[in-house]
């Protein structure tokens, strides 16, 4: 396997065309993994505290529906 270096070698070296495939593709696999963090928080009750604080100004007036 490539080590770090040797990967942002390859990217630098990317034409444009390339380049702009492979940060399309970095894009999704990002935001794909933030999903799964974001499920399996929410499926362990990590995000429990912070909905309720929400949910909590809220009703307080202190926050307003966006």
């Amino acid at each position: 396997m490539a080590n770090l270096e040797d990967i942002e070698k390859a990217v630098t070296e990317l034409p444009i065309d390339q380049l702009a495939r492979f940060r399309a593709w970095f894009e999704e696999f990002e935001a794909t993994r933030f999903d799964q963090k974001i499920e399996r928080d929410a499926a362990t009750g990590r995000l429990d505290r912070l909905a309720e604080q929400a949910l909590s100004d809220f009703q307080a007036g202190l926050a307003r529906e966006l």
